[in-house]
């Protein structure tokens, strides 16, 4: 009984270190500060030199030159940030932050549910706060990510997640605020048995998938015309993009693709349509300029999608959409750890033939746009949320992107986190560090 006893208590301290990675919740705003003397990067183009960012209640009250005569610092709390950068938070969309933890584990992935047809499935009741991921991903600025279902034809709705809760409920952003539909491929990879290699064939079910998804369709817009209905959860949750109350997210892959997928949406009077896709929206970027669609794209740090393509292109592509005159966000794809790279995939871009700030937009404000909640986030202005970050220096570069605070609806949160606290250990141990 004595070794049981023993080993229980074990059991308790290595659960009450390994929960201790997880840095606490943190409490409302309690009082005005003020940030005074920062490089302030507002995410829409615009920098101040030497800026003065005051927030209260969770809400952004003051973003000015701190040079300006007239500035009052009466009743905040100064923090002197001098030679530092200020930035929006930074917003990750299409992840499945929350959802998964341990891939190889099938009870800690919950993104992906039975069936074809999931409109009505929410992601937002499987997310959760205790996950490792979440620290990870604010440490390097992401202070917003959208968490996405995948699978299916139509996966579900997605929703805005800030990173920083005791649950769900504390940590939803914007609800339900888009629906994911995966469209049909035309051609499908098959193994040649005789070379053991990959070839491409049409999708004999392509037209059968197509019109699956009308037929979904019409059921939809039938039943939010009718006078009396009873309750059909499915068409119910469809009800939003018609309306324009939420976003439809169409996943395409070849250009001709796009092109029916969009015209797929506009045949149904979709009103907010945002199309996420690869290096063939190169192919139709006109079309989707003139019909106004947004893009989110894979990131720059991954190999050409052809062994023919440039090299380079994956780090051309979000300047080449840009400069054809289209919105465009930047994201992740495969594995989930990848993700806190974000800031860097805009910083590479940066590096090959666009702009810095408008970078930075691709991470900030354009991204809100395309979520639907720039009205909240995205760029540092006030009456907007006091979400944003103080870094020793370029955000952008892996380099300086050393956070020193970092605040969520006015809330200042730790930034500590698991991998941090390896690299610290392991840096002691081998005397890189006191």
């Amino acid at each position: 009984m004595k070794k049981i006893a023993i080993a229980l208590v074990l059991c308790m301290v290595v659960a009450s270190t390994t929960m201790a990675q997880v840095p606490l919740p943190v409490n409302a705003q309690d009082g005005p500060i003020m940030l005074v003397g920062g490089v302030a990067h507002l995410g829409n183009g615009q920098v101040i030199q030497n800026s003065a960012i005051g927030f209260d209640k969770g809400i952004i009250t003051i973003v000015a030159d701190a040079n300006n005569s007239e500035l009052s610092l009466d009743g905040y709390e100064v923090i002197k940030i001098d030679g530092k950068h200020v930035y929006p938070g930074f917003i990750l969309p299409n992840s499945q932050v929350g959802l998964t933890e341990v891939s190889s584990i099938r009870a800690m992935s919950d993104f992906n549910e039975h069936g074809e047809l999931n409109p009505n499935v929410r992601s937002i009741i499987s997310y959760n706060t205790d996950s490792e991921f979440i620290p990870t991903l604010r440490f390097n600025g992401i202070l917003l990510a959208e968490s996405t279902p995948i699978g299916g034809r139509i996966s579900g709705t997605s929703s805005v997640m800030e990173m920083e809760g005791w649950n769900w409920e504390d940590a939803a952003h914007t609800v339900d605020m888009g629906i994911h539909l995966n469209w049909p491929v035309k051609m499908v990879s098959m193994l040649d048995v005789t070379t053991s290699t990959l070839k491409l064939e049409p999708n004999e079910d392509y037209d059968e998938q197509t019109t699956e998804l009308d037929r979904h369709f019409k059921d939809a817009v039938a039943y939010g015309n009718a006078p009396s209905k009873v309750i059909n959860l499915k068409l119910d949750a469809m009800q939003g993009i018609f309306e324009g109350s939420q976003t439809l997210f169409l996943h395409t892959s070849s250009a001709m693709e796009i092109v029916e997928s969009v015209r797929f949406a506009q045949s149904y009077s979709v009103k907010k349509i945002v199309l996420i896709a690869g290096s063939n929206a190169l192919f139709v970027k006109d079309f989707l300029k003139d019909n106004e669609i947004g893009i989110i794209i894979p990131p720059t740090h991954r190999l050409p999608e052809t062994p023919d393509a440039d090299v380079y292109g994956p780090y051309k592509l979000p300047g080449q959409l840009v400069k054809a005159g289209l919105i465009v966000s930047l994201s992740h794809s495969g594995m989930l750890g990848h993700s806190r790279n974000l800031p860097f995939f805009a910083g590479t871009a940066a590096s090959y033939g666009l702009d810095k700030e408008e970078a930075l937009k691709m991470i900030t404000s354009n991204t809100a746009k395309l979520l639907g909640i720039d009205k909240r986030v995205g760029t540092l202005e006030t009456g907007k949320d006091a979400t944003l970050f103080v870094s020793e220096g370029d955000a952008l570069d892996f380099r300086t992107n050393i956070l020193n605070y970092a605040f969520i609806s006015g809330k200042q949160i730790t930034l500590n986190n698991k991998q941090q606290e390896l690299f610290e250990r392991y840096s002691r141990k081998y005397g890189h560090i006191d």
